[in-house]
């Protein structure tokens, strides 16, 4: 092997090749000069960062789990000795004066990056630092914390809409009684006639003149078949020819109720209410009444 020192003292450019050689790979160039240099000593120094490389990516690596206590004294222990007799056989290192042959030949670019002799237990005390180093570090490593202690997960949850209820609409007695605070409601009270459906009754009238509309509200008045006959209302507008009242829709008074509050729907516009009128009509109601049977009556004033 081209240079100076012995076999077992490998220089610094061959130092330098095989730790390059161990973790990041050499170049053709650099191979062919690894081989220039190469030897029985160069040999066994490389395995020895071999086993330092392997070492130091074992430390990197996460560890499964604790390490076990017996496996962990052992490998302090050991470290203990190893240091220990590296220390004892390193001889001390004297700098031999240069021979006059090497001073006048010329070197090759290894030989001028040559500085002080290496020992080959560099890699041994690489290798035992970072196995010492990872047995340290695995048994410093956080205790897994338990499941139980952690703290339970809370999942929040959207607040349930409410649902909206609709409020229900006025029945026709609630919007009679709204009718009659209104100051221009005119309100009309109906007579019984001596018809015998209109014993006992009584009635009246509240008509919304701006509105066009009102409720007729009935009480005692006799129980009718709608297949055999009906009431109906007429309404007489005092702009309009009397023979032909307007109609205010046709009504049934059923067997379980004695007063009824409905609705008036009148079929053309009332421009002057004069009086109203319940008179018993077909089914279905007339058109025009002939007005035989009145059962109710009153006028407005």
């Amino acid at each position: 092997m081209a240079g100076t020192g012995s076999q077992n003292q490998p220089d610094e450019a061959l130092v330098d090749l095989l730790i390059k050689q161990v973790t990041e790979g050499l170049s053709p160039a650099e191979e062919r000069e690894l081989d220039v240099l190469d030897s029985e000593a160069a040999s066994a120094l490389a395995r020895d960062f071999e086993r330092a490389a392997a070492a130091v990516a074992l430390a990197g690596t996460p560890p499964a789990g604790p390490l076990p206590a017996a496996l962990a004294e052992r490998i302090e222990a050991d470290a203990r000795v190893f240091f220990a007799g590296a220390a004892r056989e390193a001889p001390p290192r004297v700098a031999a004066p240069p021979k006059v042959a090497e001073l006048d030949a010329p070197r090759s670019p290894a030989a001028q990056r040559r500085p002080t002799p290496v020992s080959p237990a560099l890699g041994w005390w690489a290798a035992a630092a970072c196995l010492v180093l990872a047995a340290a570090g695995w048994l410093r490593s956080p205790a897994p914390v338990p499941v139980a202690n952690l703290p339970p997960v809370v999942v929040s949850q959207p607040p349930a809409e409410t649902p909206k209820v609709e409020p229900a609409p006025p029945t026709p007695a609630e919007q009679r009684e709204a009718l009659l605070t209104r100051p221009d409601a005119l309100k009309v009270t109906l007579g019984g006639t001596k018809e015998p459906a209109a014993a006992g009754m009584s009635a009246d009238v509240v008509w919304d003149p701006a509105a066009q509309r009102g409720y007729l509200h009935v009480v005692g008045l006799a129980r009718n078949d709608p297949k055999l006959h009906q009431y109906q209302l007429w309404i007489f507008d005092g702009q309009r020819d009397q023979r032909y009242p307007v109609d205010g829709g046709v009504f049934d008074m059923p067997g379980n109720a004695s007063e009824v509050v409905l609705p008036i729907r009148a079929a053309l516009p009332v421009h002057d209410a004069k009086a109203f009128a319940i008179t018993i009509e077909k089914p279905g109601g007339a058109v025009v009444s002939a007005r035989d049977h009145v059962v109710g009556l009153g006028k407005a004033g």
